[in-house]
């Protein structure tokens, strides 16, 4: 008897200790098909879901050696926060149906596969993985290539910094085209290791977002890799449309889009946006098309804005060119504007509070109904544009925050709001309370100002 009670903590820790180690190998490629075949698409693990400790640690772990190596921080607090944001926003669809992806991949697999390779071999397992990898490649290209999905992939392109967090920048918008590329795959291949292999090719591509790994050797030949991917980011005219690969570069040697980083890398959009307002991010460019086709009196022209190139214009090649390009000279400097300390610490804090919401939604939405999780989903939307609102300093933010911090009022008073922590109910029911009387004021102070220079 006491055996067994000793055995079964020391059971439990093995078990923990096992998921903890397949979480951390699923980062970097390094799950045996043995232990990632599944025969079902429900057993398949949430794999992106469950890394976000480790992506949390990782991003840690690079801001503390970018301030050994470097000096000062890998990344801003509006950057960072703004980068999140986009990742949240863009899994928040997930609440409400299947991904795009996986659900078109189940339809053809169901109604039109040509064959049914074993869901447990593993030459299964690899040449799914190449499929997917190289499928991505041109998922990846064609976002490049095509003005519209470029729309949807730009937000991913759009930070200035080039740091862990900004692997997490992801657009809402980029899943209702992507399953396309993918559906080859599902004549032959079933959804469950599909549905791995999708997880597995998008985790790999996190820890791929830094500029503290310089050179990783023999790996850059085949692999993706920090150093090749920074070149993809870069607005330099040497790193524009190249390196697409997801996990291998050997699909850029093949067809013609590779480059090695050379000159310094300047990061982000060829015309930045300098902003940090999450819903313009994830949507500017669908309007700038829309005005930019507007100016185009032929249907031809019209609807070449949408399916040439980002650069296209009359007269062009389909990709266009690069001559408007603002030329890069090394010295460019990242929008970081100048905020108060004080507005800082409370962006932070209301972000933590609102991670929390976020985390919890996902935790719990099999047990709420599809009313509560479209609130629920509409006060995260709220939130991060409010937030992004103060640090871009915009006239109207004291307004949007006030509206904001009533709704959380009134989500705390009928519990749709909790603290993570029930000790901490009362530091946050006054902290929110605080916040509305802040920013009423605020509200009120512009309202009289306003009316004094109407007068």
């Amino acid at each position: 008897m006491a055996s067994a009670a000793t055995d079964a903590p020391n059971m439990a820790e093995a078990a923990e200790f096992g998921s903890v180690s397949r979480g951390l190998r699923a980062m970097f490629l390094m799950l045996t098909p043995n232990e990632s075949s599944f025969q079902t698409v429900e057993e398949v693990p949430q794999y992106v879901q469950q890394a976000t400790p480790f992506f949390v640690g990782l991003m840690v772990l690079e801001m503390v050696v970018g301030v050994l190596r470097t000096g000062g921080p890998v990344v801003t607090i509006s950057d960072g926060l703004t980068s999140i944001s986009a990742g949240m926003i863009s899994r928040l669809p997930l609440l409400l149906m299947r991904g795009c992806e996986l659900s078109a991949y189940m339809y053809v697999w169901d109604n039109f596969r040509l064959l049914e390779l074993p869901w447990d071999s593993a030459w299964t397992w690899w040449f799914t993985f190449l499929g997917v990898d190289f499928c991505y490649y041109w998922v990846h290209r064609f976002a490049h290539e095509v003005a519209f999905l470029w729309a949807a992939h730009q937000v991913h392109h759009s930070s200035e910094y080039y740091n862990l967090t900004t692997a997490l920048r992801q657009s809402l918008t980029q899943p209702f085209t992507s399953w396309i590329f993918y559906l080859p795959i599902a004549l032959v291949v079933p959804p469950s290791i599909f549905a791995v292999h999708i997880q597995l090719n998008l985790l790999y591509q996190f820890w791929i977002h830094t500029e503290l790994i310089r050179d990783l050797g023999p790996l850059e030949w085949v692999f993706n890799t920090p150093k090749h991917h920074r070149v993809h980011h870069g607005r330099n005219l040497y790193c524009i449309d190249k390196n697409y690969g997801g996990i291998l570069i050997i699909w850029d040697r093949l067809f013609g889009t590779f480059a090695s980083e050379t000159d310094k890398v300047i990061y982000g959009l060829v015309f930045p946006i300098k902003t940090f307002e999450i819903l313009y991010v994830q949507l500017h460019y669908y309007i700038h098309l829309w005005k930019r086709a507007n100016t185009y009196k032929t249907i031809s022209d019209k609807l070449s804005t949408f399916i040439k190139g980002p650069s296209w214009k009359p007269g062009k090649a389909r990709l266009g060119d690069h001559v408007d390009n603002p030329k890069v000279t090394g010295k460019e400097v990242p929008h970081d504007p100048s905020w108060s300390l004080c507005l800082r610490v409370y962006v932070a804090l209301h972000f933590m509070m609102v991670l929390g919401t976020y985390h919890k939604l996902f935790e719990s939405k099999l047990m709420l109904s599809q009313l509560t999780i479209l609130g629920m989903t509409s006060y995260v939307l709220l939130t991060l544009t409010s937030l992004g609102f103060i640090v871009d300093q915009r006239p109207s933010s004291a307004f949007l925050e006030m509206l904001r911090c009533v709704v959380m009022v009134i989500m705390q008073r009928y519990s749709y709001l909790s603290p993570p922590l029930s000790s901490l109910s009362v530091f946050t029911e006054t902290f929110v309370s605080l916040s509305l009387l802040f920013w009423a004021l605020q509200s009120f102070s512009r309202l009289l100002r306003i009316k004094k220079k109407e007068n």
